[in-house]
């Protein structure tokens, strides 16, 4: 079994919970989204990877477009799900894709309720920025992490959007912790 490091970084948004495994970052939640710690996790904020993270976070939230090139991360998904991440990182600081534009990068355009299930589990936002996906019309859609959460991390980037969504979303990723 291997060992599961954590740590937090205290973000303008909330304290954000940072998950990783062999020194590669596996999850980055919002406050919403978090549990208690599994007891078998290892609070270690002074691993290398942590430091690395939180001095880009430290960048990023200071309005730097920040891309996180460097971090070594592994999300765990299904092969969609992978791919669909992957494609989220190529959208850069300021910028959106509606979901329906997200499928039709992918050459999959009829799958935009798929695309939009990927995205919204995401096990490591603001560094794959799901955050920067929009609903028809630039309009805000339902968020993780509440939607008060994603305006704040459109505004940082200055990119405009459509004030409507559902305020808060149900917790729906915390099925992602039950196999660490």
């Amino acid at each position: 079994m291997t060992m599961i490091d954590y740590c937090y970084y205290a973000s303008p948004i909330g304290k954000l919970l940072i998950l990783a495994e062999n020194h590669q970052l596996t999850h980055l939640d919002f406050e919403l989204e978090q549990i208690a710690p599994n007891p078998r996790w290892q609070y270690q904020p002074d691993l290398a990877i942590f430091q690395q993270i939180c001095t880009a976070l430290d960048r990023y939230f200071q309005g730097e477009p920040e891309t996180f090139a460097d971090i070594p991360f592994a999300p765990q998904g299904t092969p969609f799900q992978q791919r669909i991440w992957q494609a989220l990182r190529q959208v850069p600081y300021g910028q959106t894709l509606s979901y329906a534009e997200l499928a039709q990068q992918i050459n999959q355009p009829k799958a935009v309720r798929a695309v939009g299930g990927a995205v919204g589990r995401n096990p490591i936002s603001i560094i794959i920025p799901c955050h920067r996906i929009l609903g028809k019309n630039r309009q805000l859609t339902g968020f993780g992490g509440g939607l008060p959460t994603k305006r704040y991390l459109l505004d940082l980037e200055q990119i405009p959007y459509v004030n409507k969504g559902v305020e808060y979303v149900k917790q729906k990723l915390l099925k992602k912790y039950t196999a660490l």
